[in-house]
């Protein structure tokens, strides 16, 4: 009666579990990923980034559109004046009040700079592009930790179900044990065997439940949400086995982000050598304003004057000499674009190379993925026998044991081969850009 009753209340307690799991929310991949999105700090950063880029493209940032100013100039003195004519006359006044008033509105317009303000326009683009590429990188990155974080749990809770499984045989194992004490057949020493492995196992599960809920607390804090949310992820982990080196290497030099950054800085160093060269040839400026001028003088021969009306010019400027600033300038945006040349050169390779890499790593871990799911079905095989004969007492304990812990590692290894798999595929798809978000 009492180890029907222990096993029972084992069963009963994995029974309640199972029923508080499942009233959690069940978050899956795509929520995470929309949520992640939507709140993740480092992309809403890099999103207002991307709006200042966007908001700098404009003509008048590049110089093209002409500048209006409005001014006005108000002048009074209060002195003591003396005059002393030609013809030999003074003129003296104290407390002489004089007072002068401008004020009007001026245009002033630069409609020629050897196509600079052109060469700035398409750069400002391009620095929009770049901005959109950096967003990108930042989209990618945070999308695969939380493709990773989510996975990570998904094979916590995988081991969770491989120790829940392993107490409750730890508990049949102790009320088998006990039985067998009952009615002689056993010692004392096999009971405390078999409590003490119980224990072993709980102190096992408490640890990884441990691990189970600072895995979410990541997960949360990756979707910028209340790090106490409860939820639960899917209990499957299935890795795509259809991954081509080829083809990743193809989508890799389309659009991967960072090599896209690096094709960018090219041409803005390209439309920088552009502006450069500008300052060879003139500048050509007009300007005109419509001004009012009104002065008053309490001593001289104008008492009171006042103007107003049009003026209007152009300047012209062209450098002769600079003290050959302009050829160094020039050289030094020549050997920027050079520059710009290897950094795409260098990311290829460094492109390349991380894509041989992980994509042979993908493909050990298919391997093993599938040499430890043989693994698995061969100790459960293994341990149900050993389960049937230590019912009936051919095997001892420490058989018993042994068969028990070569099942439960062996469901541990095969869902870390999984997840491994899973990382390695994340991988591949964050180098080639096609992350799916």
């Amino acid at each position: 009666m009492t180890n029907t009753k222990i096993l029972f209340q084992s069963l009963l307690l994995f029974f309640f579990c199972v029923v508080n799991t499942n009233a959690q929310e069940v978050l899956t991949l795509e929520n995470a990923v929309k949520i992640a999105l939507e709140n993740n700090y480092e992309i809403k950063i890099a999103t207002n980034n991307l709006s200042i880029e966007k908001t700098n493209v404009a003509i008048g940032n590049a110089g093209m559109l002409p500048t209006v100013t409005a001014t006005v100039i108000d002048n009074n003195s209060v002195q003591n004046s003396s005059q002393t004519r030609q013809d030999g006359t003074e003129t003296e006044l104290d407390n002489a009040k004089n007072n002068s008033l401008t004020y009007g509105v001026g245009l002033d317009w630069t409609i020629f700079d050897g196509m600079r303000m052109f060469a700035r326009l398409d750069q400002l683009k391009e620095l929009q592009k770049l901005g959109e590429a950096q967003l990108k990188l930042t989209v990618i990155t945070r999308i695969s930790d939380v493709n990773a974080a989510y996975y990570n749990l998904v094979q916590q809770q995988q081991q969770l179900t491989a120790l829940d499984t392993t107490i409750v045989i730890s508990n049949q194992r102790l009320a088998l044990a006990q039985n067998r004490f009952t009615i002689g057949k056993a010692s004392k020493l096999e009971v405390l065997n078999a409590q003490v492995d119980l224990n072993t196992d709980q102190v096992a599960l408490l640890r990884q439940k441990e691990l189970y809920t600072n895995s979410k607390i990541l997960l949360n804090q990756l979707l910028a949400r209340d790090v106490t949310t409860e939820f639960k992820v899917i209990d499957q982990l299935e890795v795509d086995a259809l991954l081509q080196l080829p083809e990743l290497i193809a989508l890799a030099e389309k659009q991967n982000p960072q090599l896209e950054a690096q094709i960018i800085n090219k041409r803005i160093a390209e439309l920088e050598l552009k502006q450069i060269k500008a300052a060879r040839y003139p500048t050509v400026r007009v300007n005109t304003a419509y001004n009012f001028s009104e002065s008053q003088s309490s001593l001289g021969f104008v008492a009171q004057a006042q103007s107003r009306g049009f003026n209007y010019g152009f300047n012209a400027s062209l450098n002769i000499f600079d003290g050959l600033a302009q050829n160094r300038s020039e050289k030094i945006a020549k050997i920027q674009i050079e520059n710009s040349k290897l950094n795409i050169n260098q990311q290829n390779l460094a492109l390349n190379s991380q894509l041989a890499s992980s994509y042979q790593t993908y493909l050990t871990n298919l391997e093993l993925i599938a040499l430890e799911e043989k693994n698995e079905s061969i100790a459960k095989q293994n341990l149900n026998i050993t389960l049937d004969k230590f019912r009936i007492g051919t095997i001892t304990t420490l058989e018993f044991r042994t068969a028990q812990l070569n099942y439960v590692n062996a469901k541990v290894r095969y869902s870390n081969a999984q997840f491994q798999g899973k990382l390695s595929e994340i991988a591949l798809r964050e180098l080639a850009g096609n992350l799916n978000f």
